[in-house]
């Protein structure tokens, strides 16, 4: 496999990433997708590589990000579980810089806030509502986006608002500043964000996407 084709899925089988490694694929990539569960990853292709393992274990990330090029990480938790977020990015950046990948596309919730923000009054409730209700996880998020600002690599965070199961639509809308809708599809992230591997637009930023 040509190194500059591999990207590596961390969350493929979660509900932000589940059509991801499918978009890749159909985008013309080679995919190593991360599963605990191998099983769940249903697709059948001769470029798909899911390696078992957790996201937690570096030695299954080193296994995961050998011979790619991007990482695109969706890696989810339940909400009571002690978030991980930074934990997992900062083995995901170690691993990275020790390979020499420099492209690294992540996600997070539309409630996490961003120096330049100008967001609605009611985006604003939400997310001091969200910063009280969910106060740790905030608090991770934060920290996982303070991890990749002081890194090197091409990194791009995209803030999302709620996901929804569905299709393609015609339209994903974007915002620096605020969350410009309710909800979106995870086939609309999936194919946001592997349109974002080669793309330099949102470089270090923090991009909103709705529907």
């Amino acid at each position: 496999m040509e190194t500059l084709n591999v990207i590596a899925i961390i969350g493929g089988t979660g509900r932000a990433g589940r059509y991801l490694a499918q978009k890749a694929l159909e985008s013309g990539y080679s995919v190593r997708m991360l599963a605990r569960n191998p099983d769940k990853a249903t697709i059948k292709d001769d470029r798909l590589q899911v390696i078992a393992g957790d996201a937690r274990n570096e030695q299954d990330i080193r296994s995961l990000l050998e011979g790619c090029h991007a990482v695109i990480n969706t890696f989810g938790q339940p909400v009571k579980d002690t978030p991980l977020y930074s934990s997992v990015t900062h083995t995901v950046l170690t691993v990275m810089q020790e390979y020499g990948i420099t492209r690294y596309i992540g996600v997070a919730g539309g409630s996490l806030n961003v120096q330049g923000d100008k967001k609605s009054f009611l985006n604003r409730i939400a997310s001091t509502l969200f910063s009280i209700l969910l106060s740790k996880m905030i608090a991770d998020r934060k920290k996982e986006l303070d991890l990749l600002m002081k890194s090197d690599i091409q990194w791009t965070l995209v803030r999302l608002p709620f996901v929804v199961e569905g299709l393609e639509t015609s339209h994903i809308k974007e915002n620096l500043r605020d969350i410009p809708g309710r909800n979106i599809t995870n086939s609309d992230i999936a194919k946001f964000l592997v349109g974002q591997v080669n793309e330099m637009k949102y470089v270090k930023r923090t991009p909103c996407i709705s529907n």
